[in-house]
């Protein structure tokens, strides 16, 4: 990814329903990599969820966030998946990373 580019951190703390929860989250992921601007996503699932979704720009950001089927989802997170969640937006102006 080219720098700098957005970062928009989700951490979430679900309630006991499932019901169609993993369903969404994957036609979330597919949505977003159809979005322009989007770079990419990284989630992570125990006591609490986080998903770091990649943007090029605030812009890009505000469209997802804009969208209806986003929209949908985030109503009916707040109904019955989530017990709590907070949205961050940062700047990545460096990174850097290890492999083997």
């Amino acid at each position: 990814m080219e720098l700098p580019y957005y970062a928009v951190i989700f951490t979430s703390t679900r309630t006991d329903i499932d019901q169609n929860y993993s369903d969404m989250a994957i036609k979330m992921v597919d949505l977003a990599q159809q979005q322009p601007g989007f770079l990419g996503v990284e989630s992570a699932r125990n006591e609490i969820g986080i998903t770091v979704s990649y943007w090029e720009s605030l812009e890009a950001i505000k469209n997802w966030k804009q969208n209806l089927d986003h929209l949908e989802a985030q109503h009916k997170g707040i109904q019955k998946w989530y017990e709590r969640y907070t949205v961050r937006i940062a700047k990545v102006e460096r990174e850097y990373s290890f492999s083997k």
